[in-house]
């Protein structure tokens, strides 16, 4: 119905406090999400609800003040930095006169955009068909075949009914494809632990600077831009340090608040990267003024997939930003809990190499090699 423009999308975003603290921060980072996904926001409408409106999340007189909004700021669509039900998003969108997407979709839309490997497209598209199949009903009364008239007499299957099947079919091959992969990456692992290497993951939120921590660690060229989830796909490298056992490090998908749980879902393969590691590598934007909760959110989303009692070392990225000097806590044992670095400059990265053989000392016998490869599906 809604077309989007071959010169991309003009957006007004609609940030409502629902009883949650940070808006500021969190208006900053829905614009941050629109422009990675490739449309220009051109406004933004923020306020207030005890809770949100069962028919159109915001209230009527709140929707009125958006609609206005929209046509005088020429937006093409209308973004929610909240997760909206089908019934909430057809009704804003007829009473806007335009596109309604919400924080779920914007995100899985970004995902959609930067997959690039064959297992990366089966997990977006899980997690796309899981979210749209739970936006079928009622959406389709249109098109119902059972109603009668010329044209409309069909095999006495409604259009909703055969969507569903396509979808639930569709979905239970792409979980198939992905157990397959999930086997493999778990034979994989076992393979490394048998060959005595330990396992690093670098998790964090998204844009803190993973890839770049990566690149700098193991001399390699993995795409890393300024961009949220710049990078999706899971790449296995070695880390040469010397005095260190043999180590692969795993560079993951970053996190952010309020991740679609059909998105984790659908991701849980390349997520158990960090479930089955040694040591868990936490990138954190020292620069960040709401880092504290986007410490919170990533340790959740640790949890949430199994991994909340990996060991991390926190790694405080981009002190040439945040005006700090590079160096380690330790906790009262003496065991190095944080670094202070930054990736850019490679300032800190010394110690944290140095950390890194601390916690994996060279063992006195030598152990078989491996081969690091980028971790694809087979």
């Amino acid at each position: 119905m809604f077309e989007r423009p071959d010169t991309g999308d003009r957006a007004l975003v609609v940030a409502l406090d629902i009883g949650r603290d940070g808006r500021a921060n969190r208006l900053a980072e829905i614009a941050a999400l629109v422009e990675s996904a490739g449309a220009t926001v051109v406004g933004n409408l923020r306020g207030r609800r005890p809770r949100p409106d069962p028919a159109w999340f915001a209230g009527r007189g709140k929707v009125d003040e958006i609609a206005a909004q929209r046509r005088e700021s020429q937006a093409d669509l209308v973004i929610f930095d909240h997760a909206l039900s089908g019934v909430q998003q057809r009704n804003l969108e007829q009473a806007l006169e335009c596109r309604v997407v919400d924080r779920t979709t914007l995100i899985l839309d970004i995902f959609a955009q930067r997959a690039r490997s064959a297992e990366g497209k089966l997990q977006v598209e899980l997690a796309q068909l899981s979210h749209m199949a739970t936006r079928l009903v009622g959406g389709w009364t249109h098109l119902e075949r059972q109603k009668g008239g010329i044209g409309l007499r069909g095999p006495g299957e409604t259009q909703l009914e055969t969507d569903r099947r396509l979808i639930t079919q569709r979905v239970k091959l792409l979980r198939e494809r992905l157990r397959k992969v999930a086997r493999s990456r778990a034979t994989q692992n076992r393979a490394r632990r048998r060959a005595s290497v330990a396992t690093v993951a670098i998790v964090g939120y998204t844009n803190t600077g993973k890839s770049t921590l990566f690149n700098r660690l193991t001399a390699s060229q993995v795409y890393a831009a300024n961009l949220l989830f710049a990078t999706l796909d899971t790449t296995l490298r070695r880390v040469r340090i010397s005095a260190a056992a043999n180590i692969v490090l795993s560079d993951t998908v970053g996190f952010i608040r309020d991740l679609p749980h059909d998105l984790v879902a659908a991701f849980r393969a390349t997520l158990a990267e960090a479930a089955h590691a040694d040591l868990l590598l936490h990138v954190v934007d020292a620069s960040a003024r709401d880092r504290d909760e986007q410490i919170d959110a990533v340790d959740a989303l640790l949890a949430e997939i199994g991994a909340g009692d990996v060991p991390q070392i926190r790694v405080f990225n981009k002190i040439d930003v945040a005006g700090v000097d590079a160096g380690v806590e330790r906790d009262p044992c003496g065991t190095i809990t944080s670094v202070r670095m930054s990736a850019t400059t490679g300032a800190g990265i010394a110690e944290l190499r140095a950390a890194l053989a601390e916690r994996f000392p060279a063992s006195p016998t030598p152990v078989s090699e491996t081969i690091d490869t980028p971790a694809r599906p087979g």
